[in-house]
């Protein structure tokens, strides 16, 4: 939890004396205040906010906290309202989380641009396969493949649909043989990711018939980018989304099996803080993201190799 975070949430309880009423003025979840609280204390080794079944007050510790925390953000307000006067320039560090795979397909072509139309902001992109809590984390946003947050203090922003696909090498099919049906897919090598939901069960659909099966994979890997290329080294058959896939299906180093059938698909979103003011920086990037999505217009060619 950053410390910014920490100084708000307290001086919003130290106001309200109450958890929800506090949660309310930030736009945050009240485990969200209650973990900073915490966070917070555990920090300072001091108790702040004396807790009943019924109240919340402060304690001694926590009144002196309290008017040096009003102070501190008092003055940073202030300071960051000189600073937007004095530049028009955007500027200041944008923390970004998103998985490898879509960090290097994806957002490194927005960022090559983006730092050439705003060279004043600086990058921190933390390129990671798993979850970041974005406030915990202090990111200003983050790409997620979910439909929703737990953290009702974080909002979502759809960017597109991407449907996932099961491929192999030419080389690999004509060793092993194309699979005909599902079932099919059990006499044949998986290469499975293990961050993925019920990693080791295999849903696919085709009109009203659905096939659930119990797989184990020959190579499993917790990165998409691993199993394209044990895919391409003919280790067996993938299940990945399109947007990692696209070139592979499309250059004919991979093609795609059973076509047919399809697998649930993601939803590709921007997930970014709940504030009133979007720092400038932030608002800008999402913008270029969706703007580099549009005008590629990755989603329909996505869903046009299902």
């Amino acid at each position: 939890m950053d410390r910014f975070t920490e100084l708000q949430v307290f001086a919003a309880i130290a106001e309200t004396t109450n958890l929800t009423r506090a949660s309310e003025m930030l736009g945050m979840s009240v485990s969200g205040v209650s973990r900073a609280l915490s966070s917070l204390e555990n920090r300072l080794g001091a108790r702040l906010i004396q807790r009943t079944t019924r109240q919340l007050s402060l304690t001694l510790e926590g009144e002196r906290f309290a008017r040096d925390a009003r102070e501190i953000l008092h003055d940073l307000r202030a300071a960051e309202e000189s600073a937007s006067r004095g530049s028009a320039e955007p500027r200041g560090v944008l923390r970004i989380g998103a998985s490898l795979s879509f960090a290097l397909l994806h957002l490194m072509p927005v960022i090559r641009q983006f730092k050439a139309d705003y060279p004043l902001i600086r990058i921190d992109l933390q390129a990671s396969n798993r979850y970041y809590d974005i406030i915990e984390n202090g990111l200003d946003l983050a790409i997620r493949t979910r439909r929703s947050e737990v953290d009702s203090s974080v909002t979502i922003r759809k960017l597109a649909e991407v449907p996932r696909q099961l491929a192999a090498s030419p080389d690999y099919l004509a060793r092993h043989g194309v699979p005909a049906s599902p079932e099919d897919l059990l006499r044949h090598h998986l290469l499975l990711y293990t961050l993925a939901d019920d990693w080791d069960e295999l849903q696919l659909s085709r009109h009203d018939q659905v096939r659930r099966l119990a797989v184990s994979g020959d190579f499993v890997s917790n990165d998409g980018q691993l199993l394209v290329q044990a895919a391409l080294d003919g280790l067996g058959i993938l299940l990945q989304p399109a947007y990692i896939l696209q070139d592979a299906l499309s250059a004919g180093r991979l093609q795609q099996v059973l076509p047919d059938w399809r697998a649930p698909g993601l939803t590709m979103s921007i997930a970014y803080p709940s504030r009133r003011f979007l720092p400038l920086r932030t608002r800008l990037f999402i913008d270029a993201l969706v703007q580099h999505f549009r005008e590629n217009e990755f989603e329909q060619r996505w869903q046009a190799h299902t």
